[in-house]
């Protein structure tokens, strides 16, 4: 599967929010990732194949640190290194804008995201408790992060 990559801008909220919906329990709204995109600190990817949006990532840039807001890879692309090529051209981008340490909250729940953010060296540094909704029930986030 051949990759590419490109900035999401705001014109992508429609294609954000379609792929999310496909991810999460939980969609957000074009509305709320066209906001989101419209911010100065506010960082997207694009990962297509064959022409077809696979997956983004969205990242929040401050004051020298960034958060991983979401990473979304559409069911039927996953395992075919498309979140690492995500996560990795974000941190080189990051790297270059002088940000030295990304965070990010996953899903306890969640094995292949854990997995996919230890190999890239991630550790956790913190845990946030019945985080996540669900429909049978809550789960805790895991708070992660490394240097850049």
């Amino acid at each position: 599967m051949s990759l590419s990559l490109r900035r999401a801008g705001r014109a992508d909220a429609g294609t954000l929010a379609r792929i999310y919906s496909g991810c999460f329990e939980h969609g957000w709204s074009e509305t709320e990732f066209s906001d989101l995109l419209a911010l100065s600190t506010s960082v997207g990817l694009v990962a297509a194949s064959e022409g077809q949006e696979i997956g983004f990532i969205l990242l929040s840039e401050v004051a020298g640190e960034a958060e991983i807001v979401t990473l979304g890879v559409m069911t039927a692309a996953r395992r075919r290194g498309a979140g690492r090529l995500l996560l990795e051209a974000a941190m080189a981008q990051l790297r270059e804008g002088n940000v030295t340490r990304l965070f990010l909250e996953v899903a306890a729940d969640n094995p292949a995201a854990i997995a996919l953010y230890d190999q890239a060296g991630f550790l956790q540094v913190g845990r946030r408790k019945s985080y996540y909704e669900r429909s049978g029930g809550r789960v805790d986030a895991l708070v992660l992060a490394r240097d850049l």
